[in-house]
């Protein structure tokens, strides 16, 4: 059960009514580890779920791109794995990830804490068959508590995605100034990392975030030899203040550290949707950076057969280009409000505040499964 694997020096404070609820009703931050682990379970399938009628693109002309030092590849076009669960069903979301391996994409995106765990249960339902085809990867979500928790929650992970190994296990949403110093400590999540690899259960591991540049600069500065990061790369974050593009994307890159971009179109792509830029646009620049992948939340067949042409027919932006889109975008960066997940709650999964003692939204999605599930289950003690 989580609780029990809290660390005395940061045990989230016992205020606001929403976390109040949480600790009576399940006992546990996130509910609790053994209730979660089989969140959306469904029975194991290795058959193809139902496909639209559109024919699927043709496989070919996938762009490869080096993960970063390490004798690897991966697609330059990955699936992000939170939107897969805002599919209307598992039977879609199955079509949705047979469709892209059979396109060529190969790095699938994922996390324990998705919607609860449902993004790593449907993901998994589509993997059989199709395994050794997919660069996998997942999240840890222990924010700062022990590397015991970490290697409990990677058990939970390899369950629902059906498979004996994690290609890339990273450290999910490094956002907070002592979030770096809690990995590192003695019994941190560093340790977890290093005792994965050892087992065999993880290739490669890295580390994750959206907020702060400053905070995953410090994370590699203090030296542990992660093979990737992953951070919002837009060009809309080259406008804001503290920009990641700016600020974390050349070190990354001097050091051999394999980037990631997420966040091509800003989460939720509302440049898009207020006739800034065009989606192809903010795909293209995102592609265009020094990265192994660009990684798209996708939560359509169509949507991802938009970012496949995209990709399979990109040419890199010109400098040019990129600094018109700058420009562009620039009026708009300074205030953040279309980067949201840096300056407000809206993209905080809960398990990343709770152990830190702040509050969460109490009307984000997540939050609010959670809460249906404390007071379905029965209270633990």
């Amino acid at each position: 059960m989580i609780a029990q694997n809290l660390d005395p020096g940061i045990e989230p404070a016992r205020k606001g009514s929403v976390r109040r609820e949480f600790l009576k009703s399940a006992g546990a931050l996130g509910v609790g580890i053994a209730m979660s682990a089989h969140a959306g379970a469904q029975p194991p399938s290795s058959e193809p779920a139902g496909t639209p009628n559109t024919p699927p693109p043709a496989v070919g002309n996938m762009p490869m791109r080096q993960f970063g030092r390490a004798d690897a590849k991966i697609s330059a076009l990955g699936v992000g794995g939170h939107h897969l669960g805002d599919l209307k069903n598992v039977e879609d979301a199955i079509a949705l990830v047979h469709e892209a391996v059979d396109s060529g994409v190969t790095f699938f995106d994922n996390c324990w804490e998705y919607h609860n765990g449902k993004c790593e249960n449907w993901l998994g339902r589509g993997l059989p068959g199709r395994r050794d085809k997919v660069f996998l990867m997942t999240k840890v979500c222990t924010h700062g508590r022990d590397a015991a928790l970490a290697m409990e929650m990677l058990e939970q992970s390899l369950i629902r995605l059906q498979t004996d190994h994690l290609d890339l296990w990273q450290i999910h949403g490094v956002s907070f100034d002592n979030d770096p110093d809690l990995a590192y400590r003695k019994g941190g999540v560093l340790e977890a990392l290093d005792q994965a690899k050892k087992q065999g259960k993880v290739r490669f591991v890295g580390f994750t975030g959206h907020k702060e540049p400053a905070t995953h600069l410090r994370m590699i500065q203090m030296g542990y030899p992660f093979d990737s990061v992953q951070m919002p790369l837009n060009p809309v974050d080259h406008g804001f203040h503290t920009s990641f593009e700016k600020v974390v994307l050349p070190e990354a890159n001097r050091r051999g550290i394999a980037v990631l971009g997420m966040k091509p179109m800003c989460g939720t792509a509302d440049p898009v949707k207020n006739g800034l830029v065009k989606a192809e646009e903010m795909l293209r620049y995102a592609m265009s950076l020094p990265v192994a992948t660009t990684i798209c939340g996708m939560d359509s067949i169509e949507v991802l057969r938009e970012n496949l042409k995209t990709a399979r027919s990109f040419q890199p932006m010109s400098a040019t280009e990129m600094n018109e889109l700058r420009a562009r975008c620039a009026p708009a960066a300074g205030d953040g409000h279309f980067e949201l997940y840096k300056v407000s709650l809206r993209f905080d999964n809960p398990q990343a505040r709770l152990p830190h003692g702040y509050p969460v939204d109490a009307t984000q999605k997540e939050v609010q499964d959670m809460l249906q599930s404390a007071e379905s289950a029965s209270p633990q003690v």
